[in-house]
């Protein structure tokens, strides 16, 4: 060994950066955190969490994951000829920007017509470069998909219409 830093240990370095700056900007207390440099992982996981549902495919390595749970009682009109007061509406905690997929060419998380299950992921928010797992609150049938992969959102929009199962 020559004793140099390799890429490696430049992303180690940044992922720990990363993280130290997210747990500063978090409340509440850690219950893990692991790291590893060969294929860039970081997961921060805080007591109280919700256990993540199964791992989709890899996000960038740039990027750190935390769930949000995101569902709104607000109804949403119907679309689809449901009764709008059966529809439930996911919606984005935050402003930035959805990607319906893990990654670009990846299967959406949910499509029109797939059942959701609670802490089930059903896309993605990146906002200041933290990806954010939006998460169901409540089980239900995909009734619509109401944002476009990649396309910018609000605080309180709504993202994906549930009915019941």
């Amino acid at each position: 060994m020559t004793g140099e830093p390799t890429e490696d240990d430049h992303l180690l370095a940044q992922l720990r950066e990363q993280a130290s700056r997210l747990v500063a900007e978090v409340d509440g207390p850690l219950r893990r955190i692991r790291m590893r440099s060969g294929n860039a992982v970081v997961e921060i996981e805080w007591h109280g969490a919700a256990t993540p549902a199964e791992a989709g495919p890899a996000l960038p390595t740039d990027a750190v994951v935390r769930p949000v749970s995101a569902v709104s009682g607000t109804p949403v009109a119907a679309g689809s000829g449901a009764d709008a007061a059966s529809r439930d509406c996911v919606v984005a905690p935050m402003v930035g920007t959805f990607y319906r997929a893990a990654e670009p060419g990846a299967s959406p998380f949910v499509e029109v017509g797939d059942l959701v299950e609670p802490g089930q992921v059903i896309g993605i928010v990146e906002a200041m470069k933290l990806m954010n797992h939006i998460t169901a609150e409540h089980a239900g049938k995909v009734a619509e998909v109401l944002v476009g992969n990649g396309e910018p959102v609000e605080f309180n929009q709504p993202l994906i219409a549930l009915v019941s199962a």
